[in-house]
């Protein structure tokens, strides 16, 4: 969820400063909680601009996909496989089959509605971005997750939006006026929090339920593993978005630089930024890895994304994994 989480052990082995005036090169606490009191006053206005831009993004994303195929009870035919064995002969195809030397099998969409659960991290952490011309984690996230609800409703299925506190929202949406409700039910949720580990709880899952999770995955690996355990447990459908603003990929800055935290972490000065680049990006590339491998053991999936890219390359991929 936070910056500083991964960059305190750097930061800690950086020399001591010798001096407190320094540029801020980072949103601080205070900016963090401005905008979001800003976000809260301007809701009424965001929704229309946030709702038209994830139906643009939906609607790029439409035009290049075909649904998301499954095998299932229906109607609408998929396509042609080959009899497996231990398949009853009841299953073939005998007109398909006529045609080659092999048995054949006719597959049909899988068309009954399902719900998807979707949540998004609105800590303070992801109010902030490293660029006036950048969304925020949260705007983007909540983009991103506003537009896949599109896709899944155009396509027939179900949306619930988990909650962040510590009672998650049983709110599921579906029909033409879902994406307005569901934006305002992301304006409404300022907080973001689901306990120490920052996920939400996996309480009224039902087994085998599909979830999309999306924020920055910034906390000690420790407690996200233990907010992973608990959706180990039901068992779900678990795909994960990390969702990362460029500069905490890169740590461009250089010079005096004094870091502040978006949740309540110290201030850290730093006298030459550029001395810590590499320890820095050497230990965020150990916290993705472990992040990859939590996911691994759990069977879970997992997408990395970048604020300052084009949303529709996450949502396609993040589509397609889902009908994967």
């Amino acid at each position: 969820m936070r910056l500083p989480a991964v960059l305190s052990a750097v930061l800690r082995a950086a020399p001591a400063p010798n001096g407190t005036d320094a540029p801020r090169r980072s949103n601080g606490a205070s900016g963090a909680r401005d905008r979001l009191r800003l976000q809260a006053e301007a809701l009424a206005a965001r929704l229309p601009a946030l709702v038209a831009e994830a139906d643009r993004v939906a609607s790029t994303v439409a035009a290049g996909v075909h649904g998301r195929r499954r095998a299932g009870s229906g109607d609408s035919f998929w396509q042609y496989r080959q009899l497996m064995p231990g398949e009853s002969i009841t299953r073939i195809d005998w007109r398909q089959s006529a045609r080659t030397s092999r048995a054949y099998v006719r597959e049909t969409e899988w068309e009954a509605a399902q719900t998807v659960c979707l949540w998004r991290d609105g800590s303070p952490s992801m109010a902030w971005r490293s660029a006036d011309t950048l969304p925020t984690k949260r705007e983007r996230a909540e983009l991103l997750l506003l537009a896949l609800a599109m896709l899944l409703l155009r396509g027939g299925e179900h949306v619930r939006l988990l909650g962040t506190g510590a009672e998650p929202a049983a709110a599921r949406f579906s029909g033409r006026q879902a994406a307005e409700r569901l934006a305002r039910a992301l304006g409404a949720d300022e907080t973001g929090h689901g306990g120490d580990h920052g996920l939400p709880a996996a309480v009224e899952l039902s087994r085998h339920a599909r979830l999309v999770l999306i924020g920055d995955f910034l906390a000690p690996l420790p407690e996200i593993e233990a907010g992973l355990a608990a959706f180990a447990g039901v068992p779900v459908t678990l795909q994960l978005v990390q969702l990362l603003d460029p500069a905490e990929l890169e740590l461009p800055y250089a010079g005096r630089v004094r870091f502040e935290g978006t949740e309540g972490e110290a201030p850290q000065l730093v006298p030459r930024a550029q001395d810590v680049r590499h320890a820095y990006v050497e230990a965020l590339a150990a916290q993705q890895a472990g992040l990859a491998r939590l996911c691994a053991a759990g069977g879970f999936g997992l997408l990395r994304a970048r604020t300052d890219q084009r949303p529709e390359t996450a949502l396609l991929a993040l589509h397609q994994a889902l009908g994967g």
